[in-house]
């Protein structure tokens, strides 16, 4: 029998995965969702159908055997965890996706076992598209026959590929995800600067789209259709929030002052981000670090 499934947390992110799940990942129960504002998980289970949605996130825990989860950030999770650790979870298994502290990962596997509990702690790499269609980089870690549970969920059904930490530290992973952003970043500035240099100097933007398409199909052509297309700044919702980036680069540029690492292009970037976050407010996207480039460069922070 297939074990009952939940997911908390229905962001862009966790409405994603969550449509995959029940599209792909072969329950024979009704996926349990929770969302803190409940008209998400309303709105979600008319949209894919095959969801119970739970009143609490204790309701979802005590009626389920693997629980998913992806919030926004460390406090998000430490309190959406005071609350599930009221219930017993005594052989249940945690699946954590949200984005955390290394040191935070380990504490709370740390209270989840100690609760009788088991926890597989998995950030994804990936943006909400990518998400929606299936296509995130997994990293579980923990104890690895709580990892083999985790894995059928994982490629073909929420992701593309596993990067596979099992019997490493839970912290490892979220180290992962945490370095992994600065490629990431360091991406997003290289296309916005060559974009803008495309422009300044008449190049133009369809040309270097070519040599991007040819040479680095992917990310560095999705983050290129974005900026040009108008939508770093068109969007209702950013795609990712640059309230939360500049959250992450805060930790990241803690974890290289703590090492005594140096990371000049992070820093150029993380200012950026503070331009976008000047200018566009709490709707501001992460895409929005080419306007910031086009500003210093003495063009309107909108590409018209």
């Amino acid at each position: 029998m297939a074990p009952q499934i939940a997911y908390i947390g229905l962001g862009h992110m966790g409405q994603a995965m969550c449509k995959n799940l029940v599209q792909k990942g072969n329950l024979d129960k009704s996926l349990i969702v929770y969302n803190r504002t409940s008209k998400k998980a309303t709105d979600l289970a008319k949209r894919i159908g095959g969801c119970i949605i739970a009143n609490s996130i204790q309701e979802a825990v005590e009626r389920s055997d693997i629980i998913f989860s992806c919030l926004t950030d460390d406090d998000a999770v430490d309190a959406a965890f005071d609350i599930a650790l009221k219930a017993d979870i005594k052989g249940k298994l945690f699946v954590n996706c949200s984005t955390t502290e290394p040191k935070s990962s380990n504490a709370l596997a740390e209270r989840i076992e100690a609760a009788g509990g088991g926890i597989v702690t998995m950030p994804v790499f990936g943006e909400p598209s990518m998400a929606e269609a299936g296509m995130l980089t997994c990293v579980p870690a923990g104890k690895p026959e709580l990892v083999q549970k985790v894995l059928p969920y994982c490629t073909g059904v929420i992701g593309r590929a596993v990067i596979d930490f099992s019997g490493e530290e839970h912290g490892k992973a979220s180290l992962l995800k945490v370095i992994g952003n600065v490629f990431i970043l360091n991406m997003i500035e290289t296309v916005a600067e060559g974009h803008v240099l495309a422009e300044k100097t008449g190049l133009g933007h369809a040309n270097l789209q070519k040599f991007i398409s040819a040479i680095f199909p992917g990310p560095f052509f999705l983050y290129s259709k974005r900026m040009v297309s108008g939508d770093y700044y068109n969007r209702e919702e950013p795609v990712v929030a640059i309230d939360m980036a500049i959250h992450l680069a805060g930790q990241v540029l803690g974890l290289a002052a703590g090492c005594g690492a140096k990371l000049k292009a992070y820093e150029v970037v993380n200012e950026h981000m503070k331009m976008v976050r000047t200018h566009a407010g709490s709707k501001g996207d992460i895409s929005g670090i080419y306007g910031a480039i086009r500003q210093e460069s003495g063009l309107p922070f909108e590409c018209k």
